[in-house]
């Protein structure tokens, strides 16, 4: 099969996997080499539809010899089938690196043989760019769970960032969907790789550590750019597959943050396709649901909340009509107003309408003076979500509409639809 018709079905195949961002990893040119990459990520391209076109993003194979039913790569699929070899894989990164379309690679497959021949096949492209071609961009390599530690340890020392796919949030899902795989196993694999991270990051701050010798004065050595996967790792939970809540789905994802340290949690909307087993869903969950998701991630990581507060037993998914901040207000309006001029930062990063930037910015502005809603006005506030959960100098609600029974349906708007600029600015701003 000629190159051109393996990579239009390899790169078709690669893109079910959305944890494929790139962010966190510097690497400087090295003389007589070839690329380099930023700690601020190299994901600037966008295609009209959104999607972010810098990276290679392809499989190794889309042979696998797995049989999850969620997957258009199993083993029962029709599909048509292709395999590039490392060095082709080699070759294409550097001829479209040279010709500026891209600035780094993503690469995952299918399993082939054995979980450990898989990954040696990944590592061997990774060592290969990094060895004999001294490539210096970007590369995200897909690890596979039940590869022995010394492989995979390998993978980490040439590759920016590893990702392990939890695909499914239960073991109860993987036996129905995914009978191959199992929770724990993929657990390992991260525990694996999040061992071999801390232990790389202890290497690189004792070499910035200070060094005495006898008869000479200690001084500084600089620290040294941790050696192992310096860009962490992340996962991907494929949403709607099954019946499994949201609730579920938060508390595992709080789980992996804590017990792994991952970098980010994919969530993907499943997607129908054509002769599908009978036990998946004929219609894909709604992508609002994702997009909560994401927005409950983010406030796990950076708002302080825990994944307990953001559903409750009676209501164990997000709801889809307001954000899960705005929400949590409504659910606990007896928290409420809360005075920008006194709250802590705790406080004010639970009020609606107000980003995490926005709450610093507040903090260091009232050192000097008592803000006013108009200065709320001048730090873009989404004053219409926020008005009713604050105080400030010059303003107070009415309690008589915090307590309001139809205090929700007033957040409940008619869904708009952005603009591909619109949404990217909207999801880059942080204010929730």
């Amino acid at each position: 099969m000629e190159i051109a018709a393996k990579l239009e079905i390899l790169a078709d195949a690669a893109k079910y996997d959305a944890s494929c961002a790139s962010s966190g990893a510097i690497r400087k040119a090295a003389p007589g080499g070839i690329g380099n990459s930023t700690g601020l990520g190299i994901c600037h391209s966008y295609t009209p539809d959104g999607r972010c076109v810098s990276l290679l993003k392809i499989l190794l194979t889309n042979y696998c010899v797995y049989d999850c039913k969620f997957c258009v790569n199993r083993i029962s699929s029709d599909t048509r089938r292709a395999r590039f070899t490392p060095e082709e894989i080699i070759s294409l990164t550097l001829d479209f690196y040279r010709r500026n379309y891209i600035e780094g690679l993503f690469l995952s497959s299918g399993i082939i043989q054995s979980p450990d021949y898989t990954m040696e096949q990944l590592v061997a492209v990774a060592r290969g760019l990094r060895t004999e071609h001294k490539f210096n961009g970007y590369i995200h390599l897909k690890a596979i769970p039940g590869a022995t530690p010394e492989v995979l340890h390998e993978a980490g020392s040439w590759a920016d960032r590893l990702s392990a796919n939890v695909e499914l949030p239960t073991q109860a899902d993987l036996t129905k969907l995914a009978p191959e795989k199992e929770l724990v196993t993929i657990r390992q694999t991260m525990s694996g790789i999040t061992s071999d991270v801390e232990r790389a990051k202890e290497e690189s701050r004792a070499a910035g550590r200070n060094v005495s010798m006898p008869g000479i004065a200690p001084k500084r050595v600089s620290a040294k750019r941790s050696k192992f996967a310096p860009a962490g790792q992340s996962t991907q939970m494929i949403v709607g597959a099954t019946d499994t809540s949201d609730a579920t789905i938060l508390n595992l994802a709080s789980d992996l943050y804590g017990t792994h340290g991952l970098r980010r949690i994919y969530y993907s909307a499943f997607s129908p396709f054509p002769k599908a087993d009978s036990r998946l869903p004929i219609q894909a969950p709604p992508l609002v649901r994702e997009h909560r998701l994401y927005e409950a991630d983010w406030l796990m990581r950076y708002y302080g909340f825990s994944a307990g507060e953001l559903t409750t037993a009676e209501r164990p998914n997000l709801d889809l009509r307001v954000d899960p901040k705005l929400n949590w207000a409504l659910r606990n309006r007896e928290k409420f107003p809360i005075d920008i001029n006194r709250g802590s930062r705790d406080q004010l990063l639970r009020i609606p309408g107000i980003g995490y930037r926005t709450v610093s910015r507040i903090l260091s502005i009232r050192r000097y003076h008592r803000l006013r809603l108009e200065d709320l006005k001048k730090l873009r506030v989404f004053l219409q979500r926020a008005k009713t959960f604050v105080t400030t100098a010059d303003f107070s609600p009415e309690v008589a509409e915090l307590d309001s029974e139809g205090l929700e349906t007033e957040f409940v708007a008619a869904p708009k639809q952005l603009g591909l600029f619109e949404a990217r600015e909207a999801a880059m701003s942080g204010e929730l």
